[in-house]
């Protein structure tokens, strides 16, 4: 396995990532009461906390579904070696919709 060190990810064009949001939409199927979720949006007081965790090189995202069906992203700290630092779980995201941003690229 790979090591962490922090510097993981890039940023892409704005153009490609309206292309694969839009991409998304198209494809995904939305929920039993018919909303299809789009995004998940958390404050910056809980991701520093993730990162802020002894050792911690990122935060790793697993795709979940709720006892509800709902989609739902869980977060957690990884360590320089790829674990999961698990003392930390995150969810309770603000779910887009109905929390969505007004207009962008992204979002149309």
């Amino acid at each position: 396995m790979a090591t962490f060190d922090g510097t993981e990810g890039a940023p892409i064009e704005l153009s490609l990532a309206a292309s694969w949001t839009k991409n998304y939409r198209g494809y995904a199927t939305a929920d039993e009461s018919g909303t299809l979720t789009k995004a998940h949006f958390y404050g910056r007081d809980i991701l520093q906390k993730l990162l802020d965790q002894e050792g911690c090189m990122g935060i790793r995202i697993y795709y979940a579904r709720d006892e509800k069906g709902q989609k739902q992203l869980v977060l957690v700290g990884a360590n320089a070696e790829g674990n999961d630092m698990e003392e930390m779980v995150v969810d309770s995201s603000k779910i887009c919709p109905p929390d969505c941003s007004t207009g962008g690229d992204l979002n149309s």
